[in-house]
């Protein structure tokens, strides 16, 4: 699964969120990975993070307290 956004205030940004199973070799525990890219390259961000799937539920509380 994966999602782009388009990122606010840029004429071609984006904001890729995805999947990824095994990103650090096998057995390794998948991530949600977000990434951002100015030049509007989903497959190729500038900038990403790679958020645990464990940390995930709190990570998105964190982030709707921001608002």
């Amino acid at each position: 699964m994966s999602k782009t956004i388009h990122l606010s205030g840029t004429k071609k940004g984006v904001i890729s969120v995805t999947k990824i199973d095994e990103p650090y070799g096998a057995g390794s525990a998948s991530v949600a990975s977000v990434g951002i890219s100015l030049a509007g390259n989903a497959n190729e961000p500038e900038w990403k993070v790679h958020i645990p799937f464990d940390n995930l539920d709190e990570v998105i509380e964190a982030l709707k307290s921001l608002k």
